[in-house]
């Protein structure tokens, strides 16, 4: 018994740490822009990046910036009736020149796949959309001159939708292979997550990373920063929950309540100032308006790092 209770914990285990070095982080980055959709707007695991390296190297001084938006794909296609009729679903070609152009970053994550196959059974023409939309993005953003790099999509986890689960699998695996085909930059979450649910479901048949299949919860998305943190090579205070690392830095979660509240303020003033094509979003503030509340804030973190 003792024996069938450990497997899954090695498992686990031995994929984390099998993804744990695909990039370095250059030294010389100081402004991060990160794409995506709602998940990536939700910007929790953005939030948990950034508070981290505030803690651990505070004198990197490296801009986070989230610009994820709800709905969007990179695939150009929506599902009929989207969103009962209202609207269909932005892609990030409407909007991507004009962002670098007004964001400047050194280095971009982006996350897509969820929403490219719309919710629909394996289907190679939309399959062949995705694609076709990740390479457009990949040439686009280095002919900026821009380093980027890919986060595999997360997982789809609604009860019934085993048909969508292994769209997800296909798209991140093809996402994966552009490592040794490509030589893309690629950090893969949606492995470990899966892994990680297993796990979780061998104690609780019922536990949810998301409610609703696609979403994930504060704890999901803390799954998500930490692959990636792993991937970046920081495996210490590294764990399966925030706590147990934000309680090892002096003033943490403090910290971390702060990076909310400014991501908050600087994701809907910039996508406001940028402009896009999704209805029913928060108007955010003037970017002055935002600059000077985020100075109030670093103010406030840098008393605390002190």
């Amino acid at each position: 018994m003792k024996k069938i209770v450990f497997l899954p914990l090695v498992l686990f285990v031995c994929i984390s740490y099998g993804q744990m070095k695909t990039y370095d982080l250059p030294k010389d980055v100081k402004k991060i822009l990160f794409l995506g959709n709602s998940i990536t707007y939700a910007g929790h695991y953005v939030n948990y990046l950034e508070a981290y390296f505030i803690l651990k190297y505070p004198e990197r001084k490296i801009e986070f910036i989230n610009l994820g938006l709800p709905s969007e794909t990179v695939s150009g296609l929506s599902e009929e009736n989207h969103a009962d009729g209202r609207f269909e679903r932005p892609k990030l070609q409407d909007r991507l020149k004009k962002t670098i152009k007004a964001i400047k970053p050194d280095l971009i994550f982006s996350c897509y796949g969820i929403n490219d196959g719309i919710y629909l059974p394996f289907d190679e023409k939309i399959f062949s959309k995705y694609k076709e939309g990740i390479n457009w993005l990949d040439s686009k953003v280095k002919k900026e001159g821009i380093e980027l790099v890919h986060i595999t999509p997360t997982i789809y986890d609604k009860d019934g939708g085993e048909a969508y689960a292994n769209v997800m699998d296909i798209y991140s695996d093809w996402l994966m292979s552009n490592v040794y085909t490509k030589y893309w930059n690629v950090i893969d979450i949606h492995t470990p997550l899966k892994q990680k649910i297993a796990d979780n479901r061998f104690y609780n048949p019922y536990y949810k990373f998301a409610l609703d299949g696609v979403h994930p919860n504060k704890e999901g998305h803390w799954l998500i920063a930490n692959q990636i943190l792993i991937a970046l090579g920081e495996l210490q205070r590294l764990d399966n929950s925030d706590k147990s690392c934000f309680d090892t830095f002096k003033n943490g979660f403090e910290v971390l309540e702060l990076v909310e509240r400014k991501q908050v303020i600087v994701k809907d003033a910039w996508l406001t100032y940028i402009g896009h094509k999704r209805p029913d979003m928060k108007l955010g503030t003037s970017l002055n308006k935002a600059e000077t509340d985020n100075k109030v804030i670093e103010a406030q973190i840098q008393l605390l790092l002190e």
